[in-house]
C-alpha cells in the first residue's frame, strides 16, 4: 500500500468543491491536505464557512479543518482539485501548476486551449500526452487537466462508441439542464419554477466545441477535432440535479439499431480495465423501457459516474435517435475530475510532483 497523495481544494466551500470534499474524505489513493475558499473565509473552520448542502456526513469529515488562503505558499500540494469560476482559476491554476502541481480543473478557463488536456477518460485518454508540450512550452514543472462541461461529457461519453465503431457525422442535440448546474443560489425559484428557459450562457458554444475536440485525433502533440457538424440547443428546467438531453445522431454506414445498442451497451474504457476507484463498471448503462431513463429513478446509480442511455429508435431526419441522462455535479465535474486524477496517478503521471512536494516528510 503506498501512502496517500496530498491535495488540496480550491473553492471548497461551493457546490462542486463540496461534492469534491465529499469524494475524498475516504478515497483509497488521495488525502485532503489544504480546503481553500475566498478571502473572506481564509482562517474559519470549514464548517463556519461551508453551508453543507449534500447527504452523508457533513462537511465530509473535515468541518474543524481550516481554510487556507489559496495561494502557492499557503496551501500547495502535488495534487489540486479546481472547483473555481473561470476568472480566479485563469489566474490561480497556472500558479500551482508552474509550482509543480498537478491541477484537476473543473473549471473552463483553460478547456480550449491548444496543450491543454480536456478529457473524458473512456473516451480519450490518449490525450494527456499534450501535458510534455504544455510542460515545455509554458516552463511548468506541473500540468493542469481538465473535465469537459457537464452537457458535453454527457454527450460525448454516449457518442464516443459511436464514433469509434461506425462513425459521427452529424449531430443535434437538446438539452434539458438541472438547477443544480447554475450553481448556489443559482435561477431564482419564481424564473424556474413550472417554466423553461431557453438559454444558458456560452452553454451551446461548450458543447459544440469541446465535443470536437474530445472526439479529435491526436496527432503528434496536437488535437485534430472531430470532423462532425453538431448544432446544440440547451434549456433550463426546474430538476434539482441531471442533465437530460434528447439526440439525433447521422453515423456513417446506415447501421441498425442493434447494432447500434451492442456497440453502446459493450462499451468500456480505460478506467474500467484499470478499475479506477470512480469508474462505474460501465461508462453507459442502456434501458430497454420507453419511459426511461428518468433523473428520480436513474441518477445516483453508480454514484452518479454512468451516464444512461435509452429510447434507441430511428430518426427521419439523421438516422437515429436517443434520450441520455447524466449526472451534472458528479460525472460532469467533480467526479469527472477526480477520475481524471485516478487515471494520471495509474499512468504514473503524479509520481514525480509526489517526489518534489516541499511537505513530504523525509
Amino acid at each position: 500500500m503506498h501512502p496517500r497523495i496530498p491535495v488540496t481544494v480550491l473553492g471548497a466551500t461551493g457546490v462542486v468543491g463540496q461534492r469534491f470534499v465529499r469524494r475524498l474524505s475516504h478515497h483509497p489513493w488521495f488525502a485532503v491536505r489544504h480546503l481553500c475558499a475566498s478571502d473572506r473565509n481564509t482562517g474559519k473552520r470549514y464548517r463556519d464557512a461551508c453551508d453543507w448542502r449534500l447527504r452523508g456526513e457533513p462537511w465530509g469529515g473535515l468541518g474543524e479543518q481550516v481554510l487556507a488562503p489559496a495561494s502557492v505558499g499557503d496551501a500547495f500540494a502535488p495534487v489540486v482539485f479546481s472547483a473555481l469560476d473561470s476568472a480566479p482559476a485563469r489566474e490561480l491554476e497556472p500558479e500551482f501548476a508552474a509550482a509543480g502541481a498537478w491541477v484537476f480543473s473543473n473549471a473552463s478557463a483553460f478547456r480550449m486551449a491548444d496543450d491543454v488536456p480536456l478529457l473524458v477518460p473512456e473516451v480519450n485518454p490518449d490525450h494527456l500526452a499534450l501535458v510534455a508540450r504544455q510542460r515545455r512550452e509554458r516552463g511548468w514543472r506541473g500540468a493542469i487537466v481538465c473535465n469537459p462541461n457537464c452537457t458535453a461529457t454527457v454527450l460525448v461519453t454516449a457518442l464516443a462508441p459511436l464514433h469509434a465503431t461506425f462513425g459521427v457525422e452529424a449531430v443535434f442535440m437538446t438539452s434539458m439542464q438541472a438547477a443544480s448546474g447554475a450553481g448556489y443560489p443559482g435561477v431564482a425559484s419564481l424564473d424556474l419554477l413550472g417554466n423553461v428557459i431557453p438559454f444558458i450562457r456560452g452553454e451551446e458554444e461548450k458543447v459544440e466545441e469541446e465535443t470536437r475536440k474530445l472526439l479529435g485525433r491526436l496527432t503528434g502533440e496536437r488535437i485534430e477535432p472531430a470532423a462532425l457538424a453538431i448544432s446544440a440547443a440547451c434549456n433550463r428546467v426546474p430538476v434539482v440535479d441531471g442533465h437530460h438531453e434528447t439526440v439525433s445522431v447521422r453515423l456513417a454506414g446506415d447501421p441498425s439499431l442493434a447494432a447500434v445498442r451492442a456497440a453502446l451497451a459493450g462499451w468500456r474504457g480505460e478506467p474500467q480495465r484499470l478499475a479506477l476507484p470512480s469508474a462505474p463498471a460501465a461508462p453507459l448503462v442502456v434501458h430497454d423501457a420507453d419511459d426511461r431513463p428518468q433523473a428520480r429513478l436513474d441518477l445516483d446509480d453508480t454514484d452518479g459516474m454512468a451516464v444512461h442511455v435509452g429510447r434507441l429508435r430511428p430518426c427521419p431526419l439523421l438516422g437515429l435517435k436517443l434520450a441520455l441522462l447524466g449526472h451534472n455535479a458528479e460525472r460532469g465535474a467533480a467526479g469527472a475530475s477526480l477520475l481524471n486524477a485516478e487515471l494520471a496517478r495509474a499512468r504514473g503521471l503524479l509520481a514525480a510532483a509526489v517526489a518534489a512536494d516541499p511537505h513530504r516528510p523525509r
